[in-house]
């Protein structure tokens, strides 16, 4: 089955990713003829008034490449080493192949820590903003040279999604090396199934990630499927294509195999936007029947519909709700420290105040501070 989709041009802003074995022969470097075919590409789009962000990967497969190092695993200095190197010519790169159409470049890196914190994450959002207005493109990568794995992304598609959802885009474009995604994994079934249409980001659909081929990439279909979530619960529409082609912009527009997953109809405040793109919650709460029916009808999450307390988290950390199956159906700020809920789970509302030792009427998780994703 196609799908028509509408030209790249008619979309206000988007935000393009691109996968590091796009861009970077793990043996000879850049991939320079790809990348003058996607300035050209870029060029084109540009003129048409349209916006653009790239989050590009590549920093230190590029850095490995200079640097000669073997194809063994890296060690955290010598990834952060690598980076280093990489990020300048990765700069450079898109610089040069940029400007001679007249495009001008500025570089954006982030830490996880610059957007889970809201000032930094409005800093960074008002400086991303500004280079727009100039008609500059943001080329945007994770500050792999100081973020160790403990807290940083790990992989640009979710970067990606959080800085699509950051500055209102209409529209992210993963370039894979892959198509989209497959019914089973193609590089293992010959009975896979593209599929080019997701309405919804369901259980069954998260099921069908399965593990990249590429062993360059840090993601893989799983990465792509999160930052799903997180850009269409926000209103933003994503597409999965291969990037392999030469002119892959133009080859989404001439018609080739995409998977492209349709914006919430509903999308969130900003606030809420924030809310949803935490990568990783601090804790869990499970709740019974009766909460999730009280949530689905827009109601804050009570005490009283806890039934499990996961985690150790701060009260105003963000944590996930799940059900009696231990699917996530919401996110939030708790109201609470995991001490304190774990003390008042399954109680009423008028019991709390003697539980904890202080009076309160702050419910678990005020609704006003709480993002339900779209496949519950």
């Amino acid at each position: 089955m196609a799908v028509h989709l509408r030209k790249l041009s008619s979309y206000r802003r988007i935000v393009i990713k691109i996968g590091s074995a796009l861009l970077v022969n793990q043996k000879t470097g850049l991939r320079s003829q790809w990348l003058h075919s996607l300035a050209y590409d870029i060029a084109a789009l540009q003129k048409t008034k349209t916006e653009i962000l790239l989050v590009s990967s590549g920093a230190t497969a590029l850095g490995r490449a200079l640097l000669s190092y073997p194809s063994q695993a890296l060690t955290l200095r010598e990834r952060q080493s690598c980076a280093s190197v990489g990020q300048i010519e990765l700069a450079r790169a898109y610089s040069n192949y940029l400007s001679p159409y007249g495009v001008r470049t500025g570089q954006i890196l982030l830490t996880l820590a610059d957007t889970e914190e809201r000032e930094r994450y409005l800093n960074a959002r008002a400086t991303i903003k500004k280079l727009i207005t100039f008609d500059v493109i943001p080329i945007i990568n994770e500050n792999d040279t100081v973020s160790p794995n403990a807290i940083r992304y790990g992989d640009n598609d979710r970067l990606a999604a959080r800085i699509a959802t950051m500055i209102g885009a209409d529209l992210l474009i993963l370039l894979s090396d892959i198509d989209g995604l497959y019914t089973l994994p193609p590089d293992q079934a010959a009975n896979a199934t593209l599929i080019p249409l997701i309405t919804k980001i369901t259980p069954d659909i998260e099921k069908m990630a399965c593990v990249s081929p590429s062993n360059i990439s840090s993601g893989g279909m799983k990465t792509k499927i999160d930052a799903g979530k997180i850009a269409t619960n926000a209103g933003t529409a994503m597409l999965i294509t291969s990037g392999k082609r030469f002119n892959p912009l133009q080859a989404i527009d001439n018609g080739n195999p995409v998977s492209f997953f349709c914006a919430s109809k509903k999308p969130m405040n900003a606030w809420k936007k924030w809310i949803s793109g935490h990568l990783d919650p601090a804790g869990k709460v499970m709740i019974d029947q009766g909460a999730l029916t009280a949530l689905l009808s827009g109601k804050s999450l009570l005490a009283a519909g806890v039934i499990l307390v996961e985690g150790h988290f701060l009260r105003g950390d963000t944590v996930a709700i799940i059900d009696q199956d231990r699917h996530e159906i919401a996110r939030g700020l708790v109201g609470y420290n995991a001490l304190e809920t774990r003390k008042i789970a399954g109680c009423k509302s008028h019991t709390l105040s003697t539980l904890l030792g202080y009076t309160t009427r702050t419910p678990l998780i005020h609704r006003n501070d709480m993002v339900m994703w779209n496949s519950v």
